[in-house]
């Protein structure tokens, strides 16, 4: 476990996974994530590399060969290096090896950096295509925020909060955890979206194109909250464990197959492109207060 911590937070992160494991404002002593309860959902912000979501059939197609990856692809099984450690960041990083490569042909590196300031947690992904051909990938975060946050409250009394007015359908999943071909009506001019269990029965809600690049989980009946920035993600699942205490905020650069995908991974919906050696990065933070 590793950590770093300044006057305002402190942060703890594995290196299994490059996981985040807590986030504690020093001042009130609260713990912003959520606990990783294995009777509802055993991770707490698992890194999605190098796919976002299931495939079809867990295949996809590549050069005329088949592979196969599970759901959310396999960064978040690994054990990653430690690059970097100072008191107010850590850099992990992984790299392709035979087991990756047996299931996923691209040569990588993978670097995944938190770092603090004042009370804000930054989180940046690199990937590097170390190859001599395009590498085709997505990327994804799944962080799971304790909801009830404050003792003496309820997760009914939260509401997420768009920094843009919404009005956006979600695209339902299939049971197999497929997006299907149309989406359902969902939000309208919204900004606000109260919290209720029964929301992610069906599995999670999923957005493409938000007009926003800020939700925040706030209450009425405390002061204390989170605020979620990620600019430059086109994508953004919100879910929670069937009755569990969090919420999920997830932002993607990528997203399941759907009921109709061909299979083919250059033809995926939502897929990042790298050219050999080229460089991609993406950034997500949070505020809490």
């Amino acid at each position: 476990m590793m950590e770093i911590a300044n006057e305002y937070i402190r942060v703890q992160v594995s290196a299994q996974g490059a996981e985040l494991q807590s986030i504690v404002r020093k001042d009130n002593q609260l713990e912003y994530l959520w606990s990783g309860d294995p009777a509802y959902w055993g991770k707490k912000s698992p890194i999605l590399f190098p796919i976002v979501g299931g495939l079809k059939d867990n295949t996809y197609r590549h050069k005329g060969q088949a592979y196969q990856l599970p759901r959310h692809g396999f960064a978040r099984e690994m054990m990653f290096n430690v690059n970097e450690h100072t008191p107010s960041a850590i850099t992990f990083s992984l790299s392709d090896d035979d087991s990756t490569l047996a299931k996923y042909p691209f040569p990588f590196t993978l670097a995944v950096r938190y770092a603090i300031q004042d009370a804000t947690l930054s989180v940046r992904y690199t990937v590097q295509n170390t190859g001599d051909e395009p590498m085709y990938f997505s990327i994804g975060a799944h962080p799971a925020f304790k909801v009830p946050l404050v003792e003496g409250t309820a997760f009914e009394d939260y509401s997420l909060h768009f920094n843009r007015p919404e009005t956006a359908g979600i695209w339902p999943l299939s049971a197999a955890g497929l997006i299907e071909t149309a989406p359902v009506p969902y939000l309208d001019d919204a900004v606000e979206l109260p919290l209720r269990k029964s929301m992610f029965y069906k599995d999670a809600l999923v957005f493409k194109h938000l007009a926003s690049d800020i939700i925040s989980i706030r209450s009425a009946e405390t002061p204390h909250g989170l605020e979620v920035s990620f600019p430059g993600f086109p994508y953004m699942g919100i879910w929670s464990a069937k009755d569990a205490d969090f919420v999920c905020i997830e932002p993607w650069c990528g997203i399941a197959d759907h009921v109709t995908a061909s299979g083919e991974l250059g033809e995926k919906e939502g897929i990042q492109v790298l050219a050999p050696e080229g460089i991609f990065k993406r950034e997500w933070s949070a505020i809490f207060f």
